[in-house]
C-alpha cells in the first residue's frame, strides 16, 4: 500500500469515535492521517481568520479547536507509540510527518489575523474558564511570534522546526545508545545480586543462546547490579558505560550516538528564538508563563536550598568514606562504588535492605493499595475496563463517581507498567484526551491518560516486584494522572494538567508520594510473594529510619541539575560546544556538589528532560513544586493530629480535589494553592520531611 494512499475509512488514526485504536494503528496509516487532519486544520484556519468571521470565542472554538484537537489526539498517539513501542519504520513514519505537524502548530501560533480576534474579544465577556484560557493563548501567541514580521518571522518558524527534530533525535539517540549496550556477565561476578534479578538477567541470555547473565544499562538490571554486586571491576565496566552513553566517551559503534553537537545547537538555537521575542535568554522565556517570576529569583531560591543542605551532604559523604574505610576496607572509593557503599551502610544502620522489602510489594498488591487511597480520599470508584492497547502487558481502568443518577465516569487511563527494548525510560503521564464540554457536538468528553513506568517483570511466573523507590514512583505519576481526570473545568485548554504553571504541576504527582511512608496506608499495599504475609511493622520501622537517608546528598545532586540547567539557559552567550557544556557543570559541580563523578562522565548527553523533554529552563520545578506538595501534605498531617486517625482524611481530601485537582488550569497555581490552605506555601514541611529543619 502506497504511503499516502491507505484509504481513509480504514485509518484508526482518522476515528474519534472513542479511545484510540492503539492495537489497529501501523507505520504506513501516520502520513495519510496527518496529511488528512493537516488539511481539515488547514481549512479551519483560514476560515476563522477570514474578515467576516466573528470574534466570538464560542465560534472560534466549534470552527477552529474541533478539527486541530483531532490533530493533536492522532499525533499524541503516533508519539506515544514511538515512546512505547519504538520501531524502525514507526520511527521513520514520525520523523517524516514531525517537521510538518511542528510546521503546522508554529504557524498557527503565530498567525497574526487569529491574533487579532483573539485581542478584539473582551474577557469580561467570557466565563471565568474562558477568561483564564483567553489569557493564557494571548500569552502563547506572544511567544509564538505573532508580533513578529517577514524575516523575522520565517525564522522563528525555522527554529521551532529544527528545535523539533533536534529534540527527537536526542531522545533516539539516548534511547539506542542505552538498548546498545549489553555485558555478558558470570554467576561469580554477581556475587550478591538479588534473585529476582539473578533470574531475569539468565534468562535474557538465555533468550539470546548465549551462557551466563546478560546485563543491560536499563534501570531494573543497572541499578541493583551498582547496589549489590560485590565485584567492584564489573561495577565499573556498568558504571562507565552508562556514565558515558550518547556521547564521543562512549566505546566504539556506539560513538555515533554522540549527543555533543545536537545539545549546543539546541542551545543557540534558543537563545536566538529568545533574542528574536525580545528577551535577554531562554530562560526569561521560559519562565513567562510559570510561577516563578526570573531566574534570578530560581536561581537564589537553588543556591538558598543547596546552602542549607550542604552541612547534610557533607555528613552524609563523611559517613559513607568512614564506613567503607573502616567495614569493607575501601579507603579511596571511586564513582561506581557509592551505590554500593550506601546500601551496605543502610543496611548496617537500620538493619534492613532494600531486597528484604521487595518481596512485599507485589505489583497487583500495590495497585490495589494505591487504588484504595484514591477512592477513600477522593471519594471515587476505580475499576478495570476495555480498550485497545499496544502491548499485552497493558491495563486500563475507569474512575466512577457516585452522582444523583448512579456511577458516573469520571476519567480513564492506562497503565503500562514494565521495561522493555523499544520503551524509552523513566516514568511519565501523558494526556490522550482532556475534558471537554464539546462545541460540536455539546457533550461532555471525560478525560484518559497514560502513566507510563519502567518496572522490571515477574519471572518464572511470579507478579513483578517493586522496590520501595518504584512505588513512590507508580504514586507519583498517578498524582499527575489525577490532576488530569478528577479536574471539573469544561474548557478543554485549562482543563486537568492543561494550562498549569510548569513549576506547579509536580504538585499534585509529589504530594501523593507522602502517602507511601504512613503505615496505615502500607500496611494494606503490601503482601509477601511467597507467604501472602503483609509487611513487618519493625520492617517499616527501618524504612522511616532510614527515610532521609542521604537526603542532604540527593538535595544536593537536584540543585545541581536545576542550576546547571537554568545557567544553561540564562548565559548572554550560550555555551554551544560539547566542552562549554561541560566546562558550566563543572563550574556548577564545583559550586553545589560534595561528590564529583570521574571526567570521562557526560551525565547532560542524556539529560532528556531539558534536551527533549519540555524542562528546559524548567528542571527547577520538581525542587520548586516540592516545596508546595510538602505543604499541602502537612495539612493533612494536621488533621490526623487533630482527628488521632491517619492521614487519610476524608474532608481534607474533599478541600484538597475541589481546590487544587479540580480546578486545573482554570485559575494560578497560587490561587488554587491559597484556596486548599488559607495562606502562601512556606518551606518548612519541606525541611521538615526531608529531616533538615
Amino acid at each position: 500500500m502506497n504511503d499516502r494512499t491507505a484509504p481513509f475509512a480504514q485509518n484508526p488514526l482518522l476515528d474519534f469515535s472513542d479511545l484510540p485504536l492503539f492495537d489497529a494503528i501501523t507505520p504506513p496509516l501516520v502520513a495519510p492521517a496527518v496529511d488528512e487532519l493537516l488539511q481539515q486544520a488547514n481549512v479551519a484556519l483560514e476560515k476563522v481568520t477570514a474578515q467576516d468571521f466573528p470574534a466570538d470565542w464560542r465560534s472560534i472554538s466549534l470552527a477552529l479547536d474541533v478539527p486541530t484537537e483531532r490533530l493533536s489526539r492522532a499525533w499524541g498517539a503516533v508519539s506515544h507509540l514511538n515512546s512505547v513501542a519504538d520501531t524502525p519504520e514507526l520511527r521513520a513514519a514520525y520523523n517524516e510527518a514531525l517537521p510538518r505537524v511542528t510546521e503546522f502548530w508554529t504557524r498557527l501560533g503565530a498567525d497574526e489575523r487569529l491574533y487579532a480576534k483573539y485581542k478584539s474579544m473582551n474577557p469580561a465577556q467570557l466565563t471565568a474558564e474562558q477568561a483564564r484560557a483567553h489569557h493564557n493563548a494571548m500569552l502563547g501567541f506572544v511567544l509564538g511570534g505573532a508580533d513578529l514580521q517577514g524575516k523575522a518571522k520565517e525564522r522563528f518558524a525555522w527554529l521551532q522546526e529544527r528545535q523539533a527534530e533536534l529534540a527527537q533525535k536526542f531522545s533516539e539517540n539516548a534511547l539506542d545508545a542505552t538498548d546498545a549496550f549489553s555485558l555478558y556477565a558470570t554467576p561469580e561476578e554477581l556475587d550478591g545480586v538479588p534473585d529476582d534479578v539473578l533470574q531475569a538477567t539468565a534468562a535474557a541470555a538465555l533468550a539470546e543462546g548465549k551462557e551466563g547473565h546478560k546485563l543491560t544499562l536499563k534501570m531494573p538490571c543497572y541499578l541493583p547490579v551498582m547496589q549489590f554486586a560485590h565485584s567492584s571491576p564489573l561495577r565499573e565496566k556498568l558504571y562507565r558505560a552508562y556514565a558515558t552513553r550518547a556521547s564521543d566517551q562512549a566505546g566504539g559503534e556506539a560513538v555515533k550516538f554522540d549527543n555533543a553537537g545536537i545539545m549546543g545547537e539546541l542551545l543557540a538555537l534558543r537563545h536566538e528564538e529568545a533574542r528574536l521575542l525580545g528577551y535577554r535568554h531562554y530562560a526569561d522565556v521560559s519562565l513567562v508563563p510559570k510561577m516563578a517570576e526570573s531566574p534570578e529569583q530560581v536561581i537564589a531560591f537553588l543556591r538558598d536550598l543547596g546552602h542549607k543542605a550542604r552541612p547534610h551532604a557533607e555528613k552524609d559523604l563523611a559517613d559513607l568514606r568512614a564506613f567503607a574505610a573502616g567495614q569493607l576496607g575501601m579507603p579511596d572509593p571511586q564513582a561506581w562504588d557509592w551505590p554500593y557503599i550506601g546500601e551496605k551502610l543502610k543496611e548496617a544502620r537500620y538493619a534492613f535492605s532494600e531486597q528484604e522489602v521487595k518481596p512485599y510489594f507485589t505489583a497487583p498488591k500495590v495497585l490495589a493499595g494505591l487504588f484504595q487511597i484514591v477512592e477513600t480520599l477522593f471519594e471515587v470508584a476505580i475499576r478495570r475496563d476495555q480498550a485497545p492497547v499496544w502491548n499485552p502487558g497493558v491495563e486500563f481502568y475507569r474512575i466512577e463517581r457516585r452522582g444523583p443518577q448512579g456511577a458516573e465516569l469520571v476519567g480513564q487511563f492506562y497503565l503500562d507498567p514494565a521495561a522493555r527494548t523499544g520503551k524509552r525510560g523513566g516514568a511519565w503521564m501523558d494526556d490522550v484526551r482532556a475534558r471537554w464540554l464539546r462545541p460540536d457536538t455539546g457533550s461532555l468528553q471525560t478525560p484518559v491518560a497514560h502513566l507510563v513506568c519502567n518496572f522490571a517483570e515477574g519471572v518464572n511466573g511470579k507478579p513483578p516486584l517493586l522496590t520501595h523507590d518504584d512505588v513512590i514512583t507508580l504514586f507519583h505519576e498517578f498524582g499527575h494522572g489525577l490532576h488530569h481526570m478528577l479536574t471539573q473545568v469544561n474548557e478543554r485548554d485549562v482543563s486537568g494538567i492543561s494550562g498549569v504553571e510548569w513549576d506547579a504541576v509536580e504538585l499534585p504527582s509529589q504530594f501523593m508520594e507522602n502517602f507511601c511512608w504512613e503505615w496505615d496506608v502500607l500496611k494494606h499495599m503490601t503482601a509477601h510473594v511467597d507467604t501472602g504475609e503483609p509487611l513487618p511493622r519493625a520492617l517499616f520501622e527501618k524504612m522511616l529510619a532510614a527515610k532521609n537517608y542521604q537526603s542532604g546528598l540527593q538535595t544536593l545532586r537536584q540543585v545541581e541539575f536545576s542550576l546547571f540547567d537554568m545557567l544553561l539557559h540564562s548565559q548572554a552567550e550560550p555555551p554551544t560546544s560539547g566542552d562549554a557544556i561541560l566546562a558550566l557543570q563543572q563550574e556548577v559541580r564545583d559550586e553545589v556538589a560534595v561528590l564529583k563523578p570521574p571526567a570521562y562522565s557526560r551525565t547532560p548527553h542524556t539529560f532528556s528532560h531539558i534536551f527533549a523533554g519540555g524542562y528546559s529552563a524548567g528542571y527547577y520545578s520538581y525542587k520548586w513544586a516540592e516545596v508546595l506538595s510538602a505543604d499541602a501534605y502537612a495539612a493533612f498531617e494536621e488533621a490526623a493530629q487533630q482527628n488521632g486517625h491517619s492521614t487519610l482524611d476524608v474532608a481534607t481530601g474533599r478541600r484538597y480535589r475541589q481546590a487544587i485537582l479540580e480546578a486545573g488550569g482554570s485559575r494560578p497555581a497560587m490561587d488554587s494553592f491559597k484556596a486548599f490552605r488559607g495562606r502562601e506555601p512556606s518551606i518548612d514541611a519541606l525541611l521538615r520531611h526531608q529531616g533538615m529543619a
